[in-house]
């Protein structure tokens, strides 16, 4: 590949770019690396590729403007094939280089910004390295080379504006060309009018563009009196986001409520719904959630990313100790095993994992689930609607008449639904459900205060998994250090590396990861239900009780799988503190 080089002249409008094309070898490596990486279908390239024969172009930008590759997913593939370092807007100076003038229309259309210079190069955050006639127009107008960076195409577009324009954002640009006129709530069709205009379809688009981006779970969009503030759930934290102002809070709910075909007159009761869009490449489904507050409806969108969902016990974070003693409860023939954690703790994706090993030709699977969040291939999966009295105990009573051989319940969220459960489980059926408890032993106290009796527990129980969801370090810039002796003696770190020097690891950010976390994995305990736990059980022991014993017969507690994968540098002690009860 040619190098590209810098500019720093006005008049770049005038060359013209050179009609042949990219360098086809770098396109070979960087569709190969994107397949590999499961980036890219072979049908979207195959279609890129022909749109390409006719329209000429590079192929990096052509798939990203086809929305079927992210941004960020292209700009990491071509700093892998091209050998060129990747660089945030965030990391740029606050001001542009002094001696570099640029036309800020050359600059714009191509997706190029002088970030740096001294006197031999000019410091370049460039979208497409692959064109050549950058770096001939560089090279004419400074003498100067470059020193190129590979950056996003949006937060060029930003930079730009932040270098040369009025310091307005994407977003920013797009709120100005709403009118005045348009910001105020007025009556049903008005919204709709409103929430109909280009610009603000190009606002919720681009709100949910960005999470898609930054690996966001869930938009958090909540109206104030004097703001409306955006939220983005990532790795299961909530980091502010930039927002429109208040004045379109009904404009960009009412778009939100249409996308989901939500009823937009009601605004003073709860609402669900789904979006399916296909964003940057991945086919997403949306599950959409508002409440009226004060100031008005407040909404909640999960992203669920159907192509990126592994079925996998060792990615969801099972070790070798634990996965043995799963599988041993989960093939029994009947009975009922349990997943217990807080909301958002990967409890569902677990029992998923759990039917796609289950799931043969010989045997038949139903669930009901509120809501149905993965479709998968020969299970019958039944969507529980309450206002129409089609809720878990209702369904339950029908799906036992469909002779299963497992059943999966969403949740047992009441003595009903968990009396109909141990009666199928009695009665020779496999049951997997969940329940919302702080550990796997709260799980028995949870159903006994139900008022489940205590000799139907023990019948039917035969292992409930506790579960909670912490941060992963990115494994190439997390930080190796010694733990100090005060930390080994207050975390008991010997019991759990009885010789040699202790390590832990501490987040270091960089450009792609600006936290030093990439993603989220599962810390876990698993309560095996035996004997001792049966008299335990039909004692009415205390959770703490049932713990000691588990412990006693061999259970790691979450808080110490937790340690153990901070030692083997998958998280931080940190982490593991914030999610469990020891902190």
């Amino acid at each position: 590949m040619r190098p590209c080089y810098a500019w720093t002249m006005a008049d770049t409008d005038a060359l013209a770019p050179p009609e042949s094309g990219p360098d086809t070898e770098s396109d070979v490596r960087i569709a190969a690396a994107l397949l590999a990486r499961g980036r890219l279908k072979d049908s979207d390239l195959a279609r890129a590729e022909r749109l390409r024969v006719e329209t000429g172009g590079g192929l990096p930008g052509l798939l990203v403007k086809l929305g079927m590759v992210s941004e960020r997913d292209m700009a990491e593939v071509l700093g892998e094939v091209l050998g060129l370092p990747l660089m945030a807007a965030k990391d740029c100076p606050e001001v542009p280089p002094t001696n570099v003038s640029l036309s800020v229309k050359f600059l714009k259309h191509h997706a190029i910004c002088p970030v740096g210079e001294d006197e031999h190069s000019v410091a370049v955050l460039c979208a497409d390295p692959q064109d050549a006639y950058l770096a001939d127009a560089v090279r004419l107008a400074t003498g100067r080379e470059v020193r190129l960076a590979i950056g996003l195409r949006s937060e060029i577009a930003d930079l730009i504006e932040r270098y040369y324009g009025q310091g307005r954002s994407a977003l920013g640009s797009i709120i100005e060309d709403v009118g005045e006129e348009s910001r105020e709530e007025d009556d049903v069709e008005h919204l709709r009018d409103l929430a109909s205009e280009a610009p603000v379809i190009r606002l919720v688009n681009l709100l949910i563009q960005r999470a898609v981006e930054t690996r966001a779970s869930d938009i958090h969009i909540e109206p104030f009196e004097t703001r409306l503030k955006v939220r983005y759930r990532i790795d299961g934290v909530l980091i502010d986001a930039e927002s429109p102002p208040a004045a379109l809070t009904a404009a960009v709910i009412s778009r939100i409520k249409i996308m989901a075909k939500l009823n937009i007159a009601e605004r003073r009761l709860p609402q669900d719904g789904r979006i399916m869009v296909r964003v940057q490449g991945k086919e997403l489904d949306l599950r959409v959630s508002t409440v009226p507050t004060q100031h008005g409806e407040s909404v909640v969108m999960r992203l669920l990313d159907r192509e990126s969902v592994v079925f996998d016990f060792h990615s969801l974070g099972f070790t070798d100790a634990l996965l043995p003693q799963f599988m041993r409860v989960l093939e029994q023939p009947h009975g009922i095993l349990l997943v217990t954690g807080p909301t958002g703790s990967g409890k569902t994706t677990t029992l998923y994992t759990a039917l796609s090993k289950l799931n043969t030709d010989d045997v038949k699977i139903i669930t009901v689930e509120d809501p149905v969040e993965y479709q998968i291939e020969g299970i019958n999966q039944i969507q529980a609607k309450a206002q129409i009295g089609l809720d878990f105990a209702t369904a339950l009573r029908s799906i036992v008449r469909q002779d299963p051989d497992i059943i999966m319940i969403g949740e047992m969220r009441d003595l009903e639904t968990a009396k109909i459960a141990i009666q199928s489980a009695l009665t020779g059926h496999l049951v997997l459900s969940t329940l919302h408890t702080n550990s796997a032993a709260g799980g028995i106290t949870r159903l006994l205060d139900m008022g489940v009796e205590d000799y139907l527990l023990t019948s039917t129980i035969n292992g409930i998994l506790g579960q909670r969801l912490v941060r992963k370090l990115e494994p190439t810039h997390a930080e190796r250090y010694e733990a100090s002796a005060e930390e080994i003696e207050k975390f008991g770190l010997r019991r759990l590396q009885s010789e040699g020097t202790i390590h832990l690891y501490r987040p270091k950010p960089s450009t792609l990861t600006p936290t030093g976390y990439l993603g989220r994995t599962t810390i876990m305990e698993f309560l095996v239900v035996d004997d001792a736990i049966r008299k335990l059980v039909m004692q009415h022991a205390t959770s703490g009780e049932i713990e000691r014993e588990a412990r006693a017969r061999g259970m790691r507690t979450m808080h110490e799988d937790g340690l153990v994968k901070a030692l083997a540098g998958l998280t931080t002690i940190e982490e593991v503190l914030r999610v469990t009860e020891e902190a």
